[in-house]
Formats: C-alpha cells, sequence, structure tokens
C-alpha cells in the first residue's frame, strides 16, 4: 500500500554542468531549471519505488512548476516529493514536489507518476520499432 504523506529528499551541489547556461536553458551560470525538475522527478520516483515490487517502476506523466529564484554554482540544493494522493487504484500517484537553496525556497509544484510493469512498459516501448 502506498502512503501518502510519504517524502523523499535529494540534495546535490550546483556545479557548472548543472547551470542553464551548460543545458542550453538560458545563457546565465545558475543553477538550470531541468536540473530542477530532474531532481523533483528523481525524489518522486524513488520515494515510490519503496513501496512498488521489484518487476514494477514508475514512469513521469506530468510536471506542473515554477522556478522562483536563481542559485549560484557552489551552493547546494534539495528537492522534495511528497506522495499527496494515490488514485483508487494504485497505478497514478501526484505528488507535491519542492526545491530549496541554502538561502530558501527556490521552485514548487506537482507532479503525476504512472505505476507501470516494467516488461510490458518496454515491450510497448520497443514496439513502435517494429511498426
Amino acid at each position: 500500500m502506498i502512503l501518502i504523506g510519504t517524502k523523499c529528499q535529494l540534495e546535490d551541489t550546483v556545479t557548472e554542468s548543472l547551470t542553464a547556461a551548460a543545458t542550453g536553458s538560458g545563457a546565465l551560470p545558475v543553477f538550470g531549471t531541468p536540473f530542477m525538475a530532474a531532481m523533483m522527478e528523481n525524489a518522486a520516483m524513488l520515494g515510490l519505488q519503496t513501496f512498488l515490487d521489484e518487476d514494477h517502476s514508475s514512469v513521469g506523466t506530468r510536471l506542473s512548476i515554477t522556478h522562483d529564484a536563481p542559485t549560484p554554482i557552489g551552493m547546494k540544493v534539495w528537492a522534495e516529493a511528497e506522495i499527496v494522493n494515490v488514485s483508487e487504484n494504485g497505478k497514478m500517484v501526484d505528488f507535491t514536489v519542492r526545491a530549496w537553496d541554502e538561502k530558501g525556497p527556490v521552485g514548487s509544484g506537482t507532479h503525476t507518476r504512472a505505476v507501470i510493469h516494467n516488461a510490458r512498459f518496454l515491450a510497448k516501448c520497443n514496439g513502435k520499432l517494429e511498426a
């Protein structure tokens, strides 16, 4: 059973490779929004995975976030995902996601993940190569 209220938090330090300039999402050497989004999604995936059988995992289906403050190279950042809703059949899981740096909040939003059976999902995906 997936427990509402479960949280997972990840931490990293902003390096040159995690900047908007490095990913092409901006021109400045600040923490890039794609990397913040990835941290949020990764926290959600890891928190949910603890409830899933070995042959199941989850995939992101929706991510709606704001990136509200810049973070410079060298500063620590944290991303947290909290399970806030589980569908009746247990296949769709909603999260609140947030991010902070050492000076305060930098982003927030919502994220939804679908619980999938690994082999079936990959077979469907790889079937696109045959058509």
